[in-house]
């Protein structure tokens, strides 16, 4: 069974930046594409970022070019570089593979002050 280990969450002003990374047990290479999603308290999971094994990405419509994801198949890890990060932001993040996520690992949380 895979294992997903979310770090770098914090605390941060609005307009800071964070990185995150998750690191996996297995070979995301194998897994495939690979996502990070968020979820606010009182809100549902929403997917943030998704990358394939050959590095084609998405976006959440609200990332507007302040996020980017990225991969290193060869260290089996995930990033996500937040940049200009605003309150709203505010959340637990999750890395998981996409379409078909294992179970949910603990998150990272990040919070934004305004």
């Amino acid at each position: 069974q895979v294992q997903l280990v979310e770090s770098g969450g914090g605390l941060v002003q609005a307009g800071g930046s964070l990185r995150l990374s998750c690191a996996s047990s297995g070979s995301i290479f194998s897994i495939g594409a690979m996502g990070w999603y968020r979820q606010a308290p009182g809100k549902q999971r929403e997917q943030v970022a998704r990358i394939t094994s050959g590095g084609n990405t998405n976006y959440g419509r609200f990332v507007k070019g302040r996020f980017t994801i990225s991969r290193d198949n060869a260290k089996n890890t995930v990033y996500l570089q937040m940049n200009s990060l605003k309150p709203e932001d505010t959340a637990v993040y999750y890395c998981n593979a996409w379409p078909n996520p294992f179970p949910w690992g603990q998150g990272a949380q990040v919070t934004v002050s305004s």
